[in-house]
């Protein structure tokens, strides 16, 4: 039997306008609202991402970050 989709947690999140046209594209792509593809992206994280690719991504958005800020 699956597990019932709850959304309980409700938190302030800020995203820049890239980010979340693709997250709204991805949700109308699935067939989702954003809030249940933000649950699934999350929940799943592990097997939507490659482990490979997540470090070298990371290590490049945390190296543009300060100046993103500015």
């Amino acid at each position: 039997m699956p597990k019932r989709l709850r959304l309980t947690r409700r938190f302030p999140v800020a995203v820049t306008n890239d980010a979340y046209r693709s997250l709204t594209r991805f949700a109308e792509e699935a067939g989702l609202s954003v809030d249940e593809a933000l649950t699934f992206l999350f929940e799943h994280f592990a097997s939507v991402t490659d482990p490979e690719n997540l470090g070298h991504r990371l290590r490049l958005f945390k190296a543009e970050l300060d100046d993103r800020k500015a």
